[in-house]
């Protein structure tokens, strides 16, 4: 994953914020010259109005041409199991299910499966079988929440 440059978050969030959206995320991905791809999340619309704020963003990109060569526009909501990138996306987590992998052993596993009871600029605290563990951001290398699909009971099951 990548981080897209700042002045192309600023562009976007400002075209965003004059349409009362919050930008949630934005990733740029690939090399120069070899297809890349600009990743728009935007939270809490539905799909008309994504469509026309990619609309828009589209328009407002060529006409700025901050990406140089060729890419492609992806505008989407984040969906049910959400990417945690940054603290914001941490902060809307807490009370939530994750899954977490980190580059090194915290607490002697490098996969953690629990609950967000807090976080901050630095890192997450979970519980995670019942234990509290702490995780720092800069350990994390996938994060996201987890969605447990309840079915209903079957026909004339009880």
């Amino acid at each position: 994953m990548a981080d897209a440059p700042q002045e192309l978050w600023m562009l976007i969030e400002g075209y965003l914020a004059a349409e009362r959206i919050e930008l949630d995320d934005l990733e740029l991905l690939g090399a120069p010259n070899k297809g890349r791809v600009l990743r728009v999340t935007i939270d809490g619309v539905d799909l008309d109005r994504l469509s026309a704020l990619s609309r828009g963003i589209s328009r407002l990109l060529d006409q700025d041409d901050l990406i140089p060569g060729s890419y492609r526009l992806e505008v989407s909501s984040p969906g049910l199991e959400r990417k945690l990138r940054r603290p914001a996306h941490w902060r809307k987590a807490i009370g939530r299910e994750v899954t977490i992998k980190t580059r090194t052993e915290i607490d002697g596993a490098r996969r953690h499966d629990g609950r967000v009871r807090d976080a901050d600029d630095e890192g997450a605290d979970l519980t995670v079988d019942g234990a509290e563990r702490r995780i720092p951001f800069d350990q994390i290398t996938s994060a996201r929440t987890v969605h447990r699909w309840n079915a209903p009971a079957k026909p004339g099951k009880k």
